[in-house]
């Protein structure tokens, strides 16, 4: 099967509503079957950590969770699930709790500094595809050292942003201009698959500082990730991959997703 663009494009992407605005690059058109060469392999303290249990399949909590919306579209204009209300598709749960919840994200904190984290739907709430144009639906401080969870439900797209201090850096049409971290789980347009990829062409193409980021499938060991400054990528998006695809990790539909996302990455 193949992968659609699920969030983001640039400029090569024009649009009625935002044709004249940088668009990051997002899940291009992919063999969501194909092996991708992990960059490394994650963490044996996120692999070993009861977050990563999966519930059984059917028993998933949705504790917390909106109704799920409806989807539209397809390839680059598919709009899947936002939450009603907005954005309660996308929640912040505790550690003790992580393991009810079919999609979950670790994010573990820098260990100097505290950091912003900020997470969008590919749509915001007046249903255009602007969401990372200041419309996050959970932004969070990340504190150094500390680790928060987030639960994702069914057929959720988008990305977050994360930066050093109490801000996200945007660009001169709004956009955040930090380093990236897209997803796409249960994808109800690609049959249940998942994605997920590290990108900093928003950054880069904005002339602002990459941050390091690092996301890995915390039970298959496929990662993605930039070090600061763009010193090494992996399995990642510079703005020279914009029209490639097949960089990320492509996950098969199943029980559940576990990402261990490292903030601050120093490879």
């Amino acid at each position: 099967m193949q992968f659609t663009k699920s969030v983001l494009l640039l400029a090569g992407l024009a649009t009625s509503t935002f044709a004249a605005a940088p668009r990051p690059q997002g899940f291009e058109r992919r063999q969501a079957a194909a092996t991708t060469s992990a960059a490394s392999s994650a963490s044996s303290s996120s692999s070993d950590s009861a977050w990563t249990s999966l519930p059984a399949s059917g028993a998933e909590s949705t504790a917390g969770f909106g109704a799920v919306t409806g989807s539209s579209g397809s390839d680059v204009t598919y709009s899947g699930n936002v939450g009603n209300p907005y954005g309660s598709n996308i929640i912040q749960v505790s550690a003790s709790d992580a393991n009810q919840y079919k999609y979950v994200a670790q994010f573990q904190g820098s260990n100097t500094d505290d950091w912003t984290v900020a997470i969008w739907n590919k749509y915001s709430a007046d249903g255009t595809m602007n969401g990372w144009y200041g419309n996050a639906c959970q932004t969070f401080t990340l504190s150094a050292g500390s680790t928060v969870y987030i639960a994702f439900d069914d057929d959720s797209q988008g990305g977050w942003a994360a930066a050093e201090g109490s801000t996200i850096p945007t660009d001169s049409d709004g956009g955040y201009a930090s380093t990236w971290g897209e997803f796409d789980f249960g994808s109800t347009t690609n049959n249940g698959w998942s994605g997920f990829d590290v990108s900093d062409i928003q950054a880069a193409n904005a002339g602002f500082s990459v941050q390091g980021m690092e996301i890995c499938d915390a039970i298959g060991g496929t990662c993605s990730s930039i070090t600061t400054d763009a010193g090494s990528v992996n399995n990642a998006y510079t703005p020279a991959e914009t029209d490639l695809g097949g960089i990320g990790g492509n996950l098969s539909s199943g029980d559940g997703v576990r990402l261990a996302v490292t903030i601050d990455y120093s490879g």
